[in-house]
């Protein structure tokens, strides 16, 4: 039974992950999430059902329209599969509750945002402006955050990156950092607390300086512009789901 529970959970992540992958297309293009339907971007025949379903489709067509035997990327079943390991992860770690899905909600905003980021260097408000006020709510009513350690990471999480931007802009006479990141960061600390922020702000530096290094070696040019900060903060904030509390149990030891 907790076998097919999981199986569930999986599939369920890989079908929600498909239509993130209509949210990641065109909620930077400024269109509906809803109409049309899927369709090849090539050719732009609708999509059939059956060659619809996540990641099993792309295999079974290898990664070509049925049509127009065009190229389908393979971030689609890259992000079905990362919102199905996700949706499995959760599953076990809370089980069938609101809690799990008030984080899958919560994940999945941060994988559409993750992936507009690296193809345009923004993040939407559409996403991080209702998601401030919701998953706020969310943190205090289904998570059961002490409603004040919620608002302090709001606050706090927000402020901190609008002053590193505020500094490094009177400092270097440029811009650094977007306002869509200190929105972001505004939201994931209203949802997990101002105790995740010192989590959050080490992992996402950290692993954001080593793609960077990396990026600009590999490139051979001065890159620090095109490596936006949005999927660090998002990836520190899944990390400290799963990790935060052994984080916090090392950094504070009782």
């Amino acid at each position: 039974m907790l076998f097919l529970m999981n199986c569930f959970a999986f599939i369920f992540g890989a079908v929600i992950g498909s239509f993130l992958n209509v949210c990641i297309f065109r909620l930077p293009a400024e269109t509906s999430i809803v109409k049309p339907s899927s369709r090849c971007p090539y050719c732009r025949h609708p999509i059939r059902y059956y060659d619809n379903i996540p990641i099993i489709s792309y295999i079974l067509l290898g990664g070509k329209c049925r049509d127009c035997g065009g190229k389908i990327s393979w971030r689609y079943p890259l992000v079905e599969l990362i919102t199905g390991l996700l949706s499995l992860l959760l599953f076990i770690k809370f089980g069938l509750t609101l809690k799990f899905l008030a984080f899958f909600i919560f994940t999945a905003v941060l994988i559409v945002i993750t992936f507009i980021d690296l193809d345009h260097q923004i993040i939407p408000d559409v996403l991080s402006l209702p998601g401030i006020p919701l998953f706020f709510l969310a943190a205090v009513f289904i998570v059961k955050l002490p409603w004040m350690e919620a608002l302090l990471g709001l606050l706090i999480g927000g402020g901190v990156l609008l002053t590193i931007a505020l500094v490094y802009e009177l400092i270097s006479k440029r811009e650094g950092m977007g306002g869509g990141d200190i929105k972001l960061l505004a939201m994931i600390g209203g949802f997990l607390g101002w105790k995740s922020l010192i989590f959050l702000l080490l992992f996402s530096s950290f692993s954001g300086a080593i793609i960077g290094v990396a990026a600009m070696i590999i490139k051979k040019q001065d890159t620090k512009y095109a490596v936006p900060f949005g999927p660090f903060l998002s990836a520190a904030a899944v990390a400290y789901i799963f990790a935060g509390d052994a984080f916090m149990k090392f950094l504070l030891p009782q």
